[in-house]
Order: C-alpha cells, then sequence, then structure tokens
C-alpha cells in the first residue's frame, strides 16, 4: 500500500516538530491512501479458500475411512443387515450354485429377524430358514441340519459346523482387525470370495471334524505348503504342443513320459484314508482304461477302488448319459479332500468341474481332449488343439497333476 502526500503550493515547506518529537502535517495537508485493485483481492482470496481446502483433505479423508470401517459389515459384534444387501449377496451365491431352491438355511446375526422375514429371495425359492432368535437353546438343532448357513461371527462357528451338513455352504466375513484374524476351518475349502462393505467367504464342508486327518504326513497334496507343490507340478512331463499321431500316441516309449504324482511326491499312499480311480467317459472305454491303470499306475500295493461314471462324447447330445454337471454332483457326494483321487476325463468334464470348483477334490487327472486334428487327421471339432494346451495350463495353475491322454 503506497502512501502519498499532497500540499497546497503555498504550504509546500511547512512541516511543524511537535513537542514530543514526532511530525506532523499543518491543517492544509492531504493524506491519500491507495489500496489494491478488486481484482488482486478476489485472487488473494481464492488463493487462500484453496489453501485452506488442500490442508484439510487429509482430516476429511481419515474422518471418512473412520466411517467406512464402521460399517455394518466390518463389526461382527454389531453386524446388521439392510435387505437390498442381504438380497444380493444371496443371489451372487445363488448364481455361483451354492444356495439353491429348497435348501434349509440358518442366519445367524443379530437384528436379522426382519430382514429375513421380508427376503424376496429367500420366500420366491422355498428355503427354510431360522434367525438368530430361534437360537437360545442350540441343543435343539440335530447335528446336520442345514445345507446353507450365514454368520458374520467367526465365533460362532464351531454351533455352525456342527448343524451344517457334509457338503454344505458357511458364509462368513473376513475382519479387518489384525488381532481377529480369520483362520479356515480344516474341514472346509474356500469356494466364493467376494469384496462387499467386508469381504465375504463362502466355504463348502468336506468333512466331519473326528473325519479329518491330522498328522501332516497325511494330508492331501493340495494341502501342502505352497512352494512343495508347486515343486511337485513342476516335475510332470512336458505338454505336446502339437498332437502325436496314433502309433506314437499307443507306444510304451509314450506311455513312460507320464511323471505320476506319487513318484514325484515321494508319497506312499497308505496314510489316506481312502484311494480312489474314476473313469468318466464312454461306456466302451471303461475296461480299458481299468486295465491300463492295473498295469501301469503306481498304486505302491495300496488298494484302490474303481468307479466309473458313463458319458456321451464331446458335442454328442443324442447318446443317454451322464452329463458332465452329474460328474461334479458325484464327487461331491462320494469323495473327500481327505482321500487320494485319480481320474480319467474328457475336456468337457474338466471344465464343469474347474466351474463347480470340484476340481479340487481330484489329486491326478488324465486328460482326453478331442480336438480338430486327433489322430493326425482333421475332425469336425469345435475344440482347436490349442484350446486343449491352454486347458492343460489351467488345470495345472489350480494345482492339479495333470497328463495328455491319447486314445
Amino acid at each position: 500500500m503506497e502512501v502519498a502526500r499532497g500540499f497546497s503550493a503555498k504550504n509546500l515547506n511547512e512541516i511543524k516538530h511537535l513537542q514530543n518529537g514526532g511530525i506532523g502535517l499543518n491543517s492544509d495537508a492531504i493524506l491519500v491512501l491507495k489500496l489494491p485493485d478488486s481484482r488482486v483481492m478476489r485472487v488473494v482470496s481464492r488463493s487462500f479458500f484453496l489453501a485452506m481446502i488442500l490442508l484439510t483433505l487429509p482430516f476429511v479423508g481419515s474422518i471418512l475411512r473412520e466411517l467406512n470401517s464402521s460399517s455394518y459389515f466390518d463389526d461382527p459384534a454389531s453386524a446388521s443387515f439392510d435387505l437390498e444387501s442381504f438380497d444380493l449377496l444371496l443371489q451372487d451365491l445363488a448364481k455361483e450354485g451354492l444356495i439353491k431352491k429348497g435348501d434349509k438355511a440358518l442366519i445367524v446375526c443379530s437384528g436379522v429377524g426382519a430382514v429375513v422375514d421380508s427376503s424376496r429371495f429367500l420366500n420366491d425359492n422355498d428355503i427354510d430358514f431360522v434367525s438368530e432368535s430361534d437360537l437360545e437353546q442350540e441343543s435343539l438343532f440335530p447335528n446336520a441340519t442345514f445345507d446353507f448357513a450365514l454368520t458374520l461371527r467367526i465365533e460362532d462357528a464351531r454351533f455352525v459346523d456342527r448343524v451344517v451338513k457334509v457338503g454344505g455352504i458357511l458364509v462368513t466375513q473376513l475382519s479387518s482387525d489384525p488381532s481377529n484374524a480369520f483362520q479356515k476351518l480344516s474341514n472346509y475349502r474356500a469356494v466364493y470370495l467376494r469384496r462387499y462393505d467386508s469381504t465375504i467367504v463362502a466355504l463348502r464342508k468336506t468333512s466331519l471334524v473326528s473325519q479329518l486327518v491330522i498328522s501332516s504326513a497325511k494330508r492331501r497334496p493340495l494341502q501342502l505348503a505352497l512352494d512343495a507343490k508347486k515343486t511337485a507340478l513342476l516335475g510332470l512331463e512336458d505338454v505336446l504342443l502339437e498332437p502325436p499321431r496314433k502309433a506314437l500316441a499307443k507306444s510304451r516309449m509314450y506311455l513312460k513320459r507320464f511323471k505320476y504324482l506319487p513318484n514325484l511326491l515321494g508319497d506312499s499312499l497308505e496314510d489316506y484314508s481312502r484311494r480312489v480311480f474314476i473313469h468318466a467317459g464312454l461306456q466302451e472305454e471303461k475296461k480299458g482304461a481299468m486295465q491300463w491303470f492295473n498295469e501301469n499306475y503306481p498304486t505302491r500295493n495300496q488298494d484302490f477302488e474303481f468307479h466309473s461314471i458313463n458319458t456321451s462324447p464331446e458335442g454328442d447330445s443324442k447318446r443317454v448319459a451322464a452329463s458332465p454337471a452329474d460328474v461334479s454332483n458325484w464327487l461331491m457326494k462320494n469323495v473327500r479332500e481327505d482321500e487320494f483321487v485319480v481320474m480319467k476325463a474328457d475336456a468337457e468334464v474338466a471344465e464343469e468341474m474347474m466351474k463347480r470348483k470340484t476340481i479340487g477334490l481330484v489329486d491326478e487327472l488324465f486328460l482326453e481332449c478331442n480336438n480338430q486334428w486327433k489322430n493326425g487327421e482333421r475332425k469336425r471339432s469345435k475344440r482347436a488343439y490349442w484350446e486343449c494346451v491352454a486347458l492343460y495350463g489351467r488345470l495345472r495353475d489350480e494345482g492339479v497333476a495333470v497328463h495328455q491322454w491319447w486314445d
């Protein structure tokens, strides 16, 4: 700000010195104050306002994070549902085949009575359910009563485990509190993981606790430490990037290519509760598959059960036989994760098993993939050979010891 002084011409030199040492002007002196331009003031004020916003952003962010962390899914002790979120979760689980029409469901969560009673999904699908208000006397519920259970408190898992059937589904949430970290129950396997307001996980019950194999020596290969499992699968034979001719595929030299899983793991197979070989294919191929297994597979002098599931050729809908979905259903009903399972199946069955999340029940798979160039001749098939190779890779990624099978 500039200060200018103006004087009349006749009084130009009349500056009076005050007695106290100050300086004064005579009565004719004029004081002029020049204020900043209004545009400059606007720029200054806006800059100040912007600076204040930038300074307060970190505080606003922390407040929002605190609000989000207190949402209904993240606090198991005070968990509650709104109807829209509850039905959205159930619909997504239904799309994955984890809850279906006619199931009997258990909902263990505070404040869910009105929401559950009003659930359109439960009512439209004839799903029989009970909520927390019915759990005052837990002993009233027999063992293995429910097909599906949902609880946001993992502390309730022991009771829930008792009343859920083998093959049933338990849904819970992952806590954001490290002191309350989720530990997967040993007789369950994860089949679903989604992020809503918090992360929701669904587990399939694979066996009763008393049936579990506890010793580390008795664990299934898929339950080995990740690095040990990867090391074993790296020892498998290389995939053929081109299909072999029929003479080579049937030769002893080709059969010797197989690097069998028991050999790779150095596993005696004696500690498994059960050992199973499953042939999922044409009825006329059953005898040959069983004979090949007896003559070539390293059974370690252990007894294997033999099961055959008749399926139709890929793309043949006229033959009356089990569908790929039927194979997955059979596995869920008849095989447990603490058993050693070897299987021969075609690509269509394998893809359905991956989709249904039942591929984890199989330790070793001999994969037959009919392709356009089978036996060196072009066939009318929808599947190109590169698709077979890609499927082979996906199965390995799933942790399955997979081999290429040629008939």
